[in-house]
């Protein structure tokens, strides 16, 4: 009905994070907004698009980590959309509980205790709350497509399916450059942090049999489905479902 264009919007260098607007003749949806302070890299994105802050339509947060939602209170703000995510999350967003982190490997033991995850943000109150098992249109936006509850990443985690094949899916799957400086450009990885891998795998293994042709990350990306798939597999493998010991800071941050 719309033709859809994806622009990435790099929030830090060599992709580690990454904000995505979905932009059609009938409006535009930011997905995702980055840490605390993205938003004059977001406004030199829009510029060269010949956008503003005032074509935002919808502002989607895929999940409550500082590194996509960091910058969604400042953002409402600034272009009058409403904010979507997902009520599992709420408190997260509200701030009224410090983040619970799983890390998935020893490298993200180590990145939770530096001061990055951590970071604080304005906290918010989701304008249109999702509830477990809704997906929502997003025609009344302008765009082709819905979003649909994921978990797997946090218990909130979301993800933008679009009627073009182009799959938005947050922190379900990684790629690119992450901590250290390690490369995995074009190779699906794990995220630092994960709350239930086998959750992760059924929904991108859902959205692969749904048609999904590109995966759209907010850490390195984008990726085909052979290599969702290959990393879908990988996920099968853990013995682990879910992550039996979460990471809480020693002290709840505003």
């Amino acid at each position: 009905m719309f033709e859809t264009e994806i622009i990435r919007i790099p929030i830090l260098p060599f992709g580690m994070v990454n904000a995505h607007l979905i932009r059609s003749a009938a409006g535009s949806i930011l997905v995702d907004t980055g840490i605390p302070g993205s938003e004059r890299r977001i406004a030199r994105v829009l510029a060269r698009h010949g956008l503003s802050f005032r074509d935002i339509k919808l502002i989607v947060v895929t999940h409550a980590h500082t590194d996509h939602a960091g910058s969604a209170a400042r953002l409402r703000h600034l272009s009058g959309a409403p904010i979507l995510a997902h009520r599992a999350d709420a408190d997260f967003y509200s701030r009224k509980r410090p983040m619970a982190f799983c890390p998935t490997s020893r490298v993200g033991g180590l990145f939770i205790k530096t001061p990055m995850p951590h970071e604080p943000y304005e906290g918010f109150e989701p304008d249109i709350t999702m509830h477990d098992g809704e997906a929502l249109n997003l025609l009344n936006f302008g765009v082709d497509g819905i979003v649909r509850h994921t978990g797997g990443h946090t218990p909130g985690s979301v993800a933008v399916e679009l009627a073009s094949g182009d799959a938005l899916v947050g922190d379900l799957i990684a790629s690119g450059i992450l901590i250290g400086g390690i490369a995995f450009k074009g190779r699906a990885i794990r995220p630092p942090f994960e709350d239930d891998p086998h959750r992760v795998a059924e929904q991108l293994d859902r959205l692969v049999q749904g048609g999904a042709a590109r995966f759209h990350l907010g850490h390195g990306g984008p990726l085909e489905p052979p290599e969702v798939l290959r990393h879908i597999r990988k996920l099968a493998r853990i013995s682990s479902c879910t992550c039996s010991t979460p990471h809480h800071p020693a002290i709840a941050r505003p």
